[in-house]
């Protein structure tokens, strides 16, 4: 007796002759086209997101690099000057105790852009070519990318408040390094190449392996 097996069917907006706003979410009839509530133009699907997204990932991975390598904070005291990169700072702090903070700096700093950088990766090539990873997970993989995206300055914004508070003229001084250009670059392209990617791919690709399976 042959097993039998179930396959999932996909019914997506397109089948059922609506189209989405990307921008507010308001449903419309398919032949709408622009969304009367915020003014957005609506399409079925974003032929050009592939291109912006590995676009917006490229440039944001060039400016990573530099991120890491120039120093992130410069402090300037009466005998001495001191630069810290974002791993060097990390190691300055557990060299004096204060692992905690320097854990939540790697983690916010290098493993979270570092995991942005390979779930964009993954979710672009993913509605390409065949992937063991069900559309639901890649979903909620994108969802949670955006989300993060919103709170990846977190970094220049400590930056930006030491810089504004620790400025005693010629005995001690805190400014923000090249880095911090760099990081801050990389995660505004960071989120423009997420936003660029059209999430509705995911499920066009599992049905259409759903429809080759029929």
């Amino acid at each position: 007796m042959e097993r039998a097996e179930q396959i999932e069917t996909v019914i997506s907006a397109r089948d059922l002759g609506v189209v989405a706003c990307t921008r507010c979410l308001q449903v419309w009839p398919a032949e709408v086209q622009t969304c009367t509530r915020c003014g957005r133009k609506l399409v079925q699907r974003d032929l050009k997101s592939l291109q912006r997204v590995w676009a917006w990932w490229i440039v944001g991975f060039m400016c990573y690099i530099p991120a890491n390598l120039y120093p992130m904070l410069q402090t300037r005291t009466l005998f001495f000057v001191q630069e810290d990169t974002i791993v060097g700072g990390a190691i300055e702090l557990i060299h004096y105790g204060n692992v905690g903070i320097a854990i939540i700096i790697l983690l916010a700093s290098v493993a979270i852009p570092l995991g942005k950088f390979m779930a964009i990766a993954f979710l672009a090539i993913s509605v390409t070519r065949p992937s063991s990873v069900s559309k639901t997970q890649r979903q909620m993989l994108y969802e949670v990318v955006d989300y993060i995206g919103r709170w990846s300055m977190i970094d220049i914004f400590v930056v930006a408040i030491l810089s504004s508070l620790v400025q005693l003229k010629v005995l001690v001084a805190i400014n923000p390094g090249l880095a911090s250009l760099f990081f801050a670059l990389s995660v505004i392209f960071t989120m423009l190449s997420a936003q660029a990617f059209d999430s509705r791919m995911i499920w066009d690709a599992q049905q259409g392996k759903g429809q080759q399976q029929e």
